[in-house]
């Protein structure tokens, strides 16, 4: 997030003060935090004594989180006191100092070198924004953050910029897909070209710091508002893709922050708010490693020279003020050598998040510059732990090689792209296909009955729904604020969501859908701002006119007409999701009820989603006449393009669920939505992980034997694949004691990394269509859920032709987090291998004996 609050706008509700009658009363019923409600106040007073009393014992109570009443039960006190909490996050002191291992050896010693030069003063300013932007009328430049320059050093400074699909808020970029998108690919390869394609972009604009990629939230909480920007709720895609990621955006110079670190999974109570402090994801430490920290482990191994820490507090301690997280997990336990940065304002005490291990301050803060300055002469933080600061943050920067050659920080980030300036185009067409590619691959197709597509050269084609069109509006507004262009609102009443959210409005009547226009991205910092657009609509008209296809279409009714004779129907509509709050659902009665009418009335009706998450699908998906389905996600700019590819056979759909779509919300139990503040915790609302601890996704449909609608790793093709010949051999001289013994460096003990077997499988094409498939591996460890993720492959096949595919089984890959010996153990037994096209269709088991 790269807001600070905002002023409120004329109109917009205050969200209630919950420790007040009042507030509650507002909480529970949201009309009286609206002057409509006025009338109803006045009503109320005039009630009968007995009527208001028991209007005040109510609660707030929310429809996301814990169970039971949210009221204080009988001999319960609410809890006012910080200290209530204190001891349930382990202390870890003192920070540990960068040590230069690996391949930090040369950056480091220039780093001490150039630190060792600098007064206290320039140290602290090295650790310290000096201002801030949104793209929107900045300062000194439109970047998101900025550390200031020591020109006696010829250190020339630090340009921090969005986000992790593409440089946002700027002109001349390119939108790049979105996470989501590319977890949907399953497409190593490709993750790392985009990855690499965008910190060109990064490096030529002048931004040193590159804040991304995203992987917390995992997406635990199913409405999750941020769980787009990431990839996806398996640890194991995740991780893989975050390495290419990291890998190919600091192959171009440009540091990746990983954020954002740690339990950031819901956007609900993300940051203080009145008397409320922001939420506590409490996660024990075997859920810990083994599902939020895993992913950030394999970031830390491909070499990310910065870390984001959160909003939120993890076991009631705030992220950035963690000692446990910060000093303990990440620069101890996994080795990381460079350096923690805070979310915007996410900085809660000066002294406490210095010894913690946080090592740079965004955008700026009263607690640190002139501040810290004071605590380190007076003794309050050690010197040295300034000096490791000051070198963590600048080995980034030789690491990175950005002390030779790279552009002035912020050349092409203009403070106001109203007023004349040097444009700075930061496209290259190299990556071009890459971005078609990439949209590609990103849509799934999750029906298709009646050889309903591809489409051939139809006579007649209808198409409705909200999402067809390019949004009324797409230019800049130098507002200052969270301008709809700059945070991804322009499809979503112009960003009226997403302003309420950075504004800390919680409970304001949020929209499912973004009814403006088509979605390129979701909401927030990790919008992307792409200098030009294909639509669905544009790109289907251009068809149509090669085609000669007669084109009907209605963007606007929930009810429209229906031609006679249309073939096919095309519904293209969207579940939007934002930065700044969760999903209020995971479906809509507008969108079920346009579904339905059009099916209604024309037989082979083909629904496309642009989809922000999950999105359920169980009013409509049975009806006869809906014959295909397609999740197109978030595709970034080449979102028409990609889509025509498809729908016309020219790009056979090759992509898979990164996630579960379940029947009914109910199935995801109490994970769908976010916890709220409730019973004595109002002031300290808690979200306790530790209830599923790794049961997440497709492990708690596994555990509770639920049936999804569609299971995670499903998607359709065009042609079909069979699997056979499984093969699973232990690697020769692989050392399979129960614990590790390697030194640790960047990822942790180096010998988790060791192979310890290799599992083959040959993949045949059996239609008459070439195409690409996603091989799964699935591992049964034992004492461990049914079936985890540990291998996939994307190999493309010819028709009729077969491809062999092999996963590489590390130590790391068949252990479990043993929370006594504080080390990954590999356990002796039996493990249960799979493989196949998805979680719930492996043709292929065996077993792999340690």
């Amino acid at each position: 997030m790269k807001q600070n609050h905002q002023t409120i706008s004329q109109g917009q509700a205050v969200p209630p003060d919950r420790s007040t009658w009042w507030g509650r009363l507002q909480q529970r019923f949201p009309i009286l935090q609206r002057k409509r409600g006025v009338a109803l106040v006045i009503g109320l007073m005039i009630l009968p004594l007995f009527g208001l009393l028991g209007l005040l014992a109510l609660r707030n109570r929310g429809d996301g989180g814990g169970d039971g009443d949210a009221g204080i039960a009988s001999g319960q006190q609410l809890i006012n006191d910080d200290t209530y909490f204190y001891g349930q996050s382990e202390p870890v002191y003192p920070s540990p100092a960068m040590t230069g291992a690996g391949a930090w050896s040369d950056a480091y010693n220039k780093a001490v070198e150039f630190v060792r030069q600098l007064t206290i003063e320039e140290k602290v300013n090295l650790a310290s924004g000096i201002s801030s932007s949104t793209g929107s009328s900045g300062t000194v430049n439109g970047c998101s953050g900025n550390i200031d320059a020591i020109p006696r050093m010829n250190f020339s400074g630090f340009c921090l910029n969005d986000a992790g699909q593409g440089v946002r808020a700027t002109d001349f970029v390119s939108g790049f897909p979105s996470g989501i998108h590319v977890a949907a690919s399953w497409n190593k390869d490709l993750a790392r070209s985009r990855a690499e394609s965008m910190g060109l972009e990064f490096r030529v604009k002048g931004v040193n710091i590159h804040l991304g990629p995203v992987v917390g939230p995992l997406g635990r909480v199913v409405k999750g508002g941020r769980n787009w920007e990431g990839f996806s709720p398996d640890p194991y895609l995740t991780g893989m893709l975050v390495s290419e990621t990291v890998s190919g955006i600091q192959s171009q110079g440009v540091i990746t922050s990983t954020k954002h670190y740690i339990g950031n999974e819901q956007e609900t109570n993300r940051q203080p708010t009145g008397d409320v402090e922001a939420v506590s994801s409490n996660i024990d430490d075997k859920t810990m490693h083994e599902l939020y920290l895993w992913p950030f482990q394999d970031a830390v191994k491909a070499g990310t020279a910065n870390i984001m820490c959160s909003y939120n507090r993890v076991n009631n301690s705030y992220a950035c003020a963690n000692s446990k997280t910060q000093n303990g997990l990440l620069k101890t336990e996994l080795g990381f050598q460079g350096a923690i940065t805070s979310d915007w304002g996410a900085l809660h005490a000066g002294v406490a998040s210095a010894v913690a291990g946080m090592d740079m301050v965004m955008p700026n803060s009263e607690l640190w510059g002139d501040k810290l300055t004071e605590a380190v002469k007076n003794g309050s933080v050690p010197e040295d732990r300034l000096d490791d600061m000051a070198t963590r943050i600048m080995a980034g920067w030789y690491q990175m090689g950005q002390d030779k050659d790279f552009p002035e920080p912020g050349v092409g980030m203009p403070a106001d792209l109203t007023k004349p300036h040097d444009i700075v185009d930061a496209r290259n067409i190299s990556s071009q296909k890459v971005l078609l590619d990439g949209a590609i691959e990103g849509h799934v197709l999750l029906k298709n009955v009646n050889n309903a597509l591809p489409l051939r050269k139809p006579r007649m084609l209808s198409i409705f729904g909200y999402s067809a069109k390019n949004p009324d509006q797409w230019n800049y507004k130098s507002n200052g604020g969270v301008a709809a262009w700059t945070f991804g609102g322009e499809s979503s009443y112009l960003g009226r969501d997403t302003s309420a959210g950075f504004s800390g409005h919680y409970y304001e009547d949020f929209s499912d859908i973004a009814p403006n226009g088509t979605l390129f991205c979701g909401g927030g910092s990790g919008a992307v701002t792409p200098a030009s657009v294909s639509s669905p609509f544009d790109a289907l008209n251009a068809r149509a006119l090669d085609d000669r296809t007669a084109v009907f279409w209605d963007f606007f009714s929930p009810d429209p007409d229906v031609v006679s004779g249309s073939d096919p129907c095309l519904v293209i509509v969207n579940a939007f999701a934002s930065e700044g709050y969760d999903r209020p659902g995971l479906r809509d009665d507008y969108t079920d009820g346009l579904i339905r009418h059009v099916a209604d009335r024309c037989n082979n009706t083909i629904v496309i989603f642009h989809n922000a998450g999950v999105r359920l699908v169980d009013q409509w998906i049975d009806h006869p006449n809906v014959t295909a389905l397609i999740f197109a996600h978030l595709p970034g700019e080449a979102s028409g393009r990609a889509l025509v590819s498809l729908l016309y056979g020219d790009s056979n759909p090759s992509g898979k669920l990164p996630y579960t779509v379940a029947r009914n919300e109910s199935d995801y139990e109490h994970f769908a939505g976010p916890d709220l503040p409730e019973r004595e915790f109002q002031r300290f609302p808690q979200s306790n992980f530790s209830v599923e601890g790794v049961y997440i996704d497709y492990r708690h449909f596994d555990a509770k034997n639920i049936t999804p609608r569609f299971e995670f790793g499903f998607g359709l093709s065009y042609t079909t694949f069979e699997y056979a010949n499984l093969n699973i051999s232990k690697r020769n001289g692989a050392n399979t004691d129960e614990l590790p013994t390697g030194a640790i460096r960047e990822g942790g003990q180096v010998d988790l990394w060791d192979i310890v077997a290799t599992v083959s499988a040959e993949v045949r094409n059996t239609g008459n269509v070439d195409g690409a498939e996603v091989a799964q591996l699935y591992v049964g460890i034992p004492g461990a859920p049914a079936k985890q993720l540990r291998g996939f492959a994307k190999p493309s096949i010819n028709a009729t032709r077969s491809a062999t595919v092999a996963f590489d089984l590390t130590r790391r890959d068949l252990s479990v987090w043993d929370v006594v010996a504080q080390r990954w153990r590999l356990q002796p037994g039996d493990y249960r291998v799979f493989v196949g096209g998805s979680s719930r269709d492996l043709p292929l088991n065996g077993t792999l004996t340690i």
